[in-house]
């Protein structure tokens, strides 16, 4: 097994962490409708939901909040967070929101007509629900070997296709797509990065046809980094270097501050159009608050510029993506079927896999979130057939290929020896899989089903 460096931090202050019982996890799990998202964090040994604000800021990051100018107007934080972006991303204009969602909302609005199509490489989750809802068809354009989980060898499985790409275009034309949405790096497939060639293809070819490349860049970083691990050319580039031509091939971004950026709330929305910009503007008023702050208090934007300048930092990304690789290897030299190879934020379970016995239509997925929690006290979450949703034409359920289980690490917050249980239950677990049990819905919301739906075992 491959030898990592220790954590490039020193914990400074710390918070307790409880074990319960076997009894009292049944009991939650049993409450929580055997949906993790419904479990109290209290009741959380190991919490790996989700990495989205759960980041342990640093000591600068602390500090920064107490400089925090929370002026209704031109707070001073404001215009040192447009500067780092401007630096680091290099687009013309910013506009804070509360999160990544408030972002994807108003360019969504603001952008997509009915009738309109949205190509992206995989959708997710609540950017395809505001594609939607303004009236949009989500066209899935990334490359085939994303949706195989045991191809170990493709270093880019997030790459956009560009047959698929330009066939969409062939087909309903330029007019009718406002922009593609490009995601660095692509959650539901495993976490999975796209290469700087690919980006400037897709740049070329969207630009000819006059459709916008905006980017998901919640987790930049992570592409960056196996930008310069994996692509010909960059290894003796800087993480800044590579994240700045990354973003000069696209039009804008949306970006939850609170993956990349190391914060615990915030996002942002990036564009380079300044008509677009100035309806945007008038947009975050009615919704989030004013252009220079767009839902967050003045300590939020100093801590997000802090972080976005910490997270280019080599020895920072170079542990978070190593830490998630350790997990992954001594889960796979137990024979612990996921998805390869190793994305940057999670190591994602191939719950079909490890659950041969279920159906997908038994939500496999869901039940071996459950299943780990029941046994471990460990928190992950489901990413398969129940998060795929309904299609809102058909009202039937979207089937997708990859039916994942993501084990979410938060930045600077566990340590390999957290890992090194994490790994040991799962392990434990897969001797005994053919004692979890399939699920079914008793409640089941009308969208965006896997936060608040409620299940019980078949």
């Amino acid at each position: 097994m491959t030898k990592f460096m220790p954590e490039p931090f020193k914990i400074k202050s710390v918070e307790p962490m409880y074990f319960i019982s076997d009894e009292r996890r049944e009991a939650a799990i049993q409450e929580a409708g055997f949906n993790t998202f419904l479990l109290k964090s209290k009741d959380c040994y190991i919490d790996l939901l989700t990495d989205s604000g759960t980041s342990a800021m640093s000591d600068k990051q602390w500090a920064g909040l107490m400089v925090g100018d929370e002026a209704y107007a031109g707070s001073e934080n404001f215009y040192h967070l447009e500067e780092v972006v401007k630096e680091h991303f290099g687009f013309k204009h910013l506009i804070p929101t509360h999160q990544g969602r408030g972002a994807e909302n108003i360019l969504s609005t603001l952008t997509i007509k009915p009738g309109d199509y949205v190509p992206g490489n995989m959708y997710f989750t609540t950017t395809r629900f505001h594609q939607e809802r303004n009236g949009a068809t989500f066209v899935d354009v990334i490359c085939d070997e994303a949706h195989n989980p045991d191809l170990a060898d493709v270093p880019f499985k997030g790459n956009v296709d560009l047959a698929k790409l330009q066939k969409l275009i062939d087909e309903v034309g330029g007019d009718k797509i406002p922009y593609i949405c490009l995601a660095v790096t692509v959650n539901l497939a495993g976490g999975q990065p796209v290469s700087m060639a690919n980006i400037k293809a897709v740049s070329e070819l969207c630009h000819k046809h006059g459709i916008q490349v905006m980017y998901d860049a919640t987790r930049c970083v992570e592409n960056a980094y196996f930008i310069k691990e994996r692509e010909a050319g960059f290894e003796d580039k800087s993480i800044k270097e590579i994240l700045f031509e990354m973003f000069s091939y696209g039009d804008g971004c949306t970006m939850s501050g609170k993956k990349d950026c190391l914060t615990n709330n915030g996002g942002f929305l990036c564009v380079n159009d300044d008509e677009l910009f100035a309806e945007a503007k008038g947009m975050v008023v009615q919704f989030e608050g004013m252009p220079s702050y767009g839902g967050l208090a003045g300590r939020d934007m100093e801590a997000m510029a802090i972080g976005i300048k910490e997270s280019v930092e080599f020895d920072y990304i170079s542990h978070r993506v190593n830490q998630i690789r350790y997990l992954g290897e001594r889960l796979d030299a137990a024979g612990v079927p996921m998805v390869k190879p190793y994305g940057g934020h999670a190591i994602f379970l191939d719950a079909r896999a490890f659950l041969p016995h279920l159906d997908q239509q038994q939500l496999p997925a869901q039940a071996l979130a459950a299943a780990i929690y029941r046994t471990s006290g460990v928190r992950t979450m489901e990413r398969g057939i129940v998060s795929a949703g309904r299609d809102v034409k058909t009202g039937e359920n979207h089937v997708p290929k990859l039916e994942t289980v993501r084990l979410t690490i938060p930045r600077r917050v566990y340590t390999y020896a957290h890992m090194d249980y994490v790994a040991d239950a799962i392990i434990e677990l897969y001797k005994n899989r053919e004692s979890i049990k399939g699920l079914e819905f008793v409640f089941e919301p009308k969208v965006l089903r896997f936060f608040t739906g409620r299940f019980e075992e078949i």
